[in-house]
């Protein structure tokens, strides 16, 4: 029976001394280049999320908003007060 495989599979080319580096970290942290590059592509990921988010941000307190961080709880209360309760179904058996 034939497997699926579950990943897909990647040819990526370093330079020799970051080749280097990166079979240094992953023996150091007993982790396969490829458990390795994950980490860095999720890294990678979270730090341009971040940036994004920053620059959401920086749009927003640019708007001259008359709310401030403190104004955030009372507005989630007042928001949720104003939404109509979620109906009730009974559970199918």
């Amino acid at each position: 029976m034939a497997t699926t495989r579950t990943s897909r599979v990647y040819t990526i080319s370093l330079p020799p001394e970051l080749a280097k580096k990166a079979e240094s970290l992953a023996k150091r942290d007993s982790r396969t280049m490829s458990e390795l590059f994950r980490e860095a592509f999720r890294a990678y990921y979270a730090q341009q999320a971040r940036g994004a988010l920053a620059q959401i941000g920086n749009y927003a307190a640019s708007l001259n908003s008359p709310y401030t961080e403190a104004d955030v709880p009372r507005l989630i209360t007042e928001v949720r007060a104003a939404k109509p309760a979620r109906r009730q179904t009974a559970s199918r058996a």
